[in-house]
């Protein structure tokens, strides 16, 4: 590995968040994905494939990213549970 990688690769590890935060960046994402998804679904659903669809789903997006993560972060714990007794350990 040369200096220059050497170099990024120091200045990404210094970036990423502690591992304590890794619950909040697994809901952003999951919350993050999903919504945008969701969005997607149901605006062509209800108004088609139409012209101004990017704008619909982003102006729905807005509003669905903020109430998933809370979502993911609420009902998070009661989902490990379920796992937990659905699954052989």
């Amino acid at each position: 590995m040369n200096s220059s990688s050497s170099s990024a690769s120091s200045r990404l590890s210094t970036l990423k968040l502690h591992r304590r935060y890794t619950p909040f960046v697994f809901a952003f994402y999951m919350a993050g994905i999903m919504a945008f998804l969701m969005c997607c679904t149901i605006v062509a659903a209800n108004s088609g494939l139409s012209a101004g669809y990017l704008q619909r789903v982003l102006s729905a997006y807005a509003l669905a990213m903020p109430v998933a993560f809370c979502c993911v972060m609420l009902v998070r714990p009661l989902v490990a549970r379920l796992v937990a007794a659905t699954v052989q350990s």
